[in-house]
């Protein structure tokens, strides 16, 4: 092995480079590397190029090549002016071009990717805050939806150790029924007749937010609290005189009802609006 190639060799391991890293780099056939570091100039397609690989070389592996030429210019064959080059010296360029025009395309590819990732996470967050925030709850049934009150027992036959009810007794309320007006931008119109006044009563099982408010011109607000689950079972009653708007955050975690009649809100873990109206009089 030449001292000129003893050189390069050791500045390229220094490097952690190859033979093939080197020929990837310069382009030169890895063969004329391997005769460039032992010092067979012979194998090289001429005294004409090794000057140029020489210098490539040294480059690469961050050696100060003008420097490298001066010192070992005795070594170095001298050119002929007789001497043409030779065929397929270096390999091809298109090699080359080619690998550029490939990294070039991978940087665009990566350079997309970076930015319509977190435009794509954006998207689907939209998408799914949308769903849940507009999302219409599900429709009430809209045929009458009635729960008869047990009649009262009937009189004991005459005879009999029986108590008769005293005249003052409560007397059996008539039966509610929910009637489905309509669904405006996510908001159940429901009429809970008869008319007349009626109690409203919201029973809280979980996690669960709830607004009430009237939905008269002041808008006043009833109740709004957001519940969580160790703070229930709870029981919210509200005196319905008029319209009552009622929101609530989580509807399976809540149960409504109107004098004890139940309502079905869906039983949905998502938000429910309604507006129960007592029915006019007749």
């Amino acid at each position: 092995m030449s001292d000129l190639g003893s050189l390069l060799r050791k500045a390229r391991e220094q490097r952690g480079y190859t033979l093939d890293d080197v020929q990837e780099a310069t382009k030169i056939r890895k063969r004329y590397l391997e005769a460039i570091e032992t010092g067979d100039y012979k194998v090289l397609p001429g005294s004409f190029y090794v000057r140029a690989f020489v210098k490539t070389y040294a480059e690469t592996v961050g050696l100060d090549a003008e420097e490298v030429l001066r010192l070992y210019q005795k070594e170095l064959p001298k050119p002929t002016s007789a001497e043409a080059p030779s065929v397929e010296p270096i390999l091809k360029a298109s090699r080359r071009s080619d690998g550029q025009h490939s990294d070039r395309w991978g940087k665009l590819t990566v350079t997309l990717l970076m930015w319509l990732f977190p435009i794509l996470i954006v998207a689907v967050l939209y998408v799914y805050l949308s769903q849940n925030h507009s999302k219409t709850p599900k429709e009430v049934d809209p045929n009458k939806i009635t729960s008869e009150t047990p009649s009262a027992p009937a009189s004991s036959p005459s005879g009999t150790s029986s108590v008769t009810p005293s005249p003052s007794a409560t007397p059996t309320p008539s039966a509610i029924t929910f009637n489905k007006l309509e669904t405006r931008r996510g908001v159940n119109y429901i009429e809970v007749a008869p008319a007349g006044a009626h109690k409203l009563q919201l029973d809280i099982t979980g996690d669960c937010w709830v607004d009430v408010n009237e939905t008269s011109k002041t808008g006043k607000s009833l109740h709004s609290h957001g519940y969580k689950a160790a703070e229930t079972p709870q029981t919210l009653s509200f005196d319905m005189n008029g319209p009552i708007y009622v929101t609530i955050g989580r509807a399976d975690n809540a149960k409504i009802s109107v004098d004890g009649t139940p309502f079905d809100d869906g039983d949905k873990a998502n938000v429910a609006r309604f507006v129960f109206t007592p029915a006019a009089a007749p």
